[in-house]
């Protein structure tokens, strides 16, 4: 599983670097793909082999935004255009998240690495929207949910931050911090 995390953290700079250098929609489709699935897999096999611990599960959320950030970065190289209409739709979720983060380090001393169901289909539709940029240079509605998606996620993170009254790992819903908040109490 920390090899799939790691093969997903390489594959973010090979991604900028090919959009910078010199853009290419087939290295894209495999740097997304491998992504996706590196993401699903690396859960499945942790999980089964029973080595799914705090620390892979945070070193999996920070990879993710890493990845995620440097597909963006490369969406804004070789995309800008079909990105400018959602730039403040855009700049909302930026600011979201960058205050989920600040708080997150703030009240419990590290990032949260919730895995909400809420953030796995957002991860679903942050592949479908970049790849609607990236690999078929389009825009539209791929992208617009998928910041949306990502806007409502990071409200529901930042809500179980608000809720839980110390630092947890694998909160699926705002439904179960609530309940976990109570027994906690």
């Amino acid at each position: 599983p920390l090899d799939l995390v790691v093969l997903r953290l390489c594959l973010a700079p090979v991604l900028l670097a090919t959009a910078l250098l010199h853009p290419n929609r087939v290295v894209s489709a495999v740097c997304l793909i491998g992504a996706l699935l590196s993401d699903y897999f690396d859960g499945v096999i942790a999980r089964r082999l029973g080595v799914a611990t705090a620390g892979l599960r945070r070193f999996d959320s920070i990879t993710d935004s890493i990845f995620y950030a440097c597909a963006l970065m490369a969406a804004l190289v070789t995309a800008y255009a079909l990105l400018q209409p959602y730039f403040p739709a855009l700049v909302v979720l930026l600011l979201i998240e960058a205050l989920r983060y600040a708080y997150d380090i703030g009240k419990f001393g590290k990032e949260a690495s919730y895995h909400m169901w809420s953030s796995k289909l957002w991860g679903l539709l942050l592949f479908i929207g970049m790849w609607s940029l990236l690999v078929a240079h389009q825009g539209g509605w791929p992208v617009a949910l998928a910041i949306f998606w990502g806007i409502a996620a990071d409200l529901e993170g930042l809500a179980i931050s608000m809720t839980l009254r110390k630092w947890q790992a694998d909160v699926p819903t705002f439904w179960h911090a609530r309940k976990s908040a109570s027994v906690d109490a």
